[in-house]
């Protein structure tokens, strides 16, 4: 899934991304707003995990 399409079906994959990233709070939800890039900056943060790791899981989650 490409970001165009990653935005575009934000609003069904919100609660999917809640469910495989619980530690994510409504509002980080809200500012991710399907930004694929802040999707990846909300789980480096939440999980203290490193960008490259945080990619990682974003990008094997979206295959």
């Amino acid at each position: 899934m490409n970001s165009d399409q990653f935005e575009g079906n934000w609003k069904e994959l919100k609660g999917k991304v809640q469910q495989q990233w619980g530690k994510l709070t409504s509002d980080d939800l809200d500012v991710i707003d399907g930004k694929r890039e802040e999707l990846v900056g909300r789980i480096q943060k939440r999980y203290g995990k490193s960008r490259e790791e945080a990619e990682k899981e974003v990008e094997h989650y979206l295959h």
